[in-house]
């Protein structure tokens, strides 16, 4: 789903099933023992100086565990299970994984491959024969990798007004099965949550089971996995993390969604502990046969495989893929080349569990990382800024754009706030506001070619190109009576684990997105404002009493609606 006032450069966001059976629950390395090297390892240290710098920033609560082969690095709770009865998490502590729910997903559709129950190259319909004619070259592999088409239920207009409500599979795909097609099934690559619903549709369609029990006796069960299961708002589950979200005055208790409405995209939960098992299980040969496990991590298309991302980083295979749902995020990193395994998951929604598990593994590589508070300002002659000044293309649609003012140098990506970034070398320069760094690459006459930008482990490079940028659309900013603004104030959800918050001081109107800084808007009519920092507008929509019910955000393109909140 969009995100919008976002301070982050990057938007870019095995044996056979029958022998598993009868398998005894698989060893794993003793979690409370670690060795004695290990404890004076100054990797160790290190790893918890990473950890504690987000704890301390109150941008993480949750669980670490850092499994190098048999050798446990890092396995501790941090924060609190529960706020109000100040409970601490602890590696027994379950947590909702959103996403990571789709590489359970995609096993069990290869599961009943290797059954015979059907093949991931087969067409949708053959399952499904009263689907739409717009799907009658979607498969079951598009599903898979995100190449069908099918638009993401969760990015719906009306779709946070519909969380809180228990619905069925076939209620569900009823949402999304006569929306147009974004594009032609294989042509591109495009997240879908509907797709991933969907195959969860179909796993119970063809297995005759729900895919809560098909999940359960097939993967979680054969693998020891006690701690994991399908999440639920009414049953009564020993040692589960309650959820938050950062709020104006520290977190809050995280917005309510009905667990039926994230079915096979996001509904389980586990615990660390558990997710290592299925880590040692999915890649030492426990869960599916050799060529299943193959076709289950070969990238199709965006380094995107089955339920899985598996790509290169600093010239390492990772295999990975992240969760997000209300007051959880969530991540689940393996280098299988060093039987590494890096999870991270947290209770308060951020983008700490990523950043975390990119700088954990980092530190275990031996590569040097540095936090962002130990980034040193340093003072450079400014005559050095005239040749860094311009724009550069991280993306076909996402321009990062350099300015000078004064002695001060600023970077501002497309629909984003403007930020200063601050040398600590003549070529290397860092943000306050993120956690993100920049790196010139300049020609011989001290005029760069092209940036890096180094976000989330990963090194992006970005061309200077060259034009001036089409001219913003002018906003007039007209004067209207205070008295309207009374109706505006309130909390509305954008996505799941993003509010804005609209505020009044004196005769002015303020918007704050979550985790982010509060900026003016003015208006242009009584019900429609725009920002001066970033190209946006809000629209809000107002009741017969001049309450508004919703806002609509209108910024790059795009119309997104957020329902007011109580």
């Amino acid at each position: 789903m969009r995100t919008i006032l976002k301070c982050a450069f990057a938007a870019m966001l095995i044996s056979s099933a029958a022998a598993l059976r009868g398998a005894p629950r698989p060893t794993v390395a003793d979690l409370n023992q670690v060795s004695a090297a290990s404890l004076t390892s100054p990797d160790l240290t290190r790893m918890e100086e990473v950890v504690r710098s987000y704890v301390s920033e109150k941008k993480f609560m949750g669980c670490v565990l850092v499994v190098r082969g048999n050798n446990v690095l890092l396995n501790k709770g941090y924060g609190f299970a529960n706020l109000e009865w100040d409970i601490p998490n602890s590696p027994s502590a379950k947590f909702r994984l959103g996403s990571i729910t789709k590489q359970f997903t995609a096993a069990s559709i290869l599961l009943l491959e290797e059954r015979g129950k059907l093949k991931v190259d087969d067409p949708v319909k053959k399952y499904m024969p009263d689907a739409p004619a717009a799907w009658d070259k979607i498969t079951l592999f598009n599903l898979l990798t995100h190449t069908s088409g099918i638009p993401s239920f969760t990015g719906f207009p009306d779709y946070a007004s519909q969380e809180p409500f228990s619905t069925t599979p076939e209620q569900l795909v009823a949402r999304f099965r006569d929306k147009p097609l974004d594009f032609q099934p294989g042509d591109k690559m495009s997240y879908s949550n509907s797709g991933y619903v969907l195959l969860g549709y179909l796993i119970e369609k063809i297995s005759g089971e729900s895919y809560e029990k098909f999940v359960q006796e097939n993967i979680f069960t054969p693998l020891g996995m006690k701690d994991s299961g399908y999440d639920s708002n009414s049953a009564i589950i020993l040692h589960r993390s309650a959820g938050y979200a950062p709020g104006p005055n520290g977190p809050i208790n995280a917005g309510f969604i009905n667990m039926t409405v994230p079915l096979s995209a996001g509904a389980l939960y586990s615990t660390t502990e558990d997710l290592l098992r299925w880590e040692q299980g999915f890649f030492g040969g426990k869960v599916l046969s050799p060529s299943s496990l193959q076709k289950m991590t070969t990238p199709f298309k965006n380094d995107y495989a089955f339920g899985l991302q598996v790509h290169t980083v600093n010239g390492r295979k990772l295999i990975d893929h992240g969760g997000g749902i209300e007051g959880f995020n969530t991540m689940l990193a393996y280098y299988p080349e060093e039987k590494l395994a890096v999870i991270v998951l947290g209770n308060l929604n951020g983008l700490a569990p990523q950043e975390i598990a990119s700088k954990l593994a980092a530190v275990v590589h031996g590569e040097k990382v540095v936090m962002p508070s130990e980034h040193k300002e340093i003072t450079v002659s400014p005559k050095l800024f005239n040749g860094y000044i311009g724009r550069y293309q991280l993306a076909p649609d996402f321009v990062l754009t350099i300015t000078r003012e004064d002695d001060h140098l600023f970077a501002q990506a497309t629909g984003q706030p403007k930020f200063q970034i601050f040398p600590e070398s003549d070529r290397d320069y860092f943000l306050k506001v993120v956690d993100a760094q920049i790196t010139f690459v300049t020609d011989g006459n001290d005029k760069a070619s092209e940036l890096i930008l180094h976000q989330g482990g990963q090194d992006q490079h970005a061309k200077r190109i060259e034009g001036e940028p089409p001219p913003p659309k002018e906003h007039k900013e007209i004067a209207v009576d205070p008295k309207v603004f009374i109706g505006y104030v309130g909390s509305y959800q954008l996505a799941p684990n993003f509010i804005l918050t609209i505020t009044r001081e004196d005769d002015h109107l303020f918007a704050q997105a979550t985790g982010q800084p509060k900026f003016q808007i003015f208006p242009e009519s009584d019900r429609d404002y725009f920002l001066k920092v970033i190209d946006a507008q809000i629209t809000f929509v107002t009741d017969g009493n001049g309450r508004a019910t919703e806002l609509i955000l209108h910024q790059g393109g795009v119309d997104q609606h957020a329902k007011r909140i109580e």
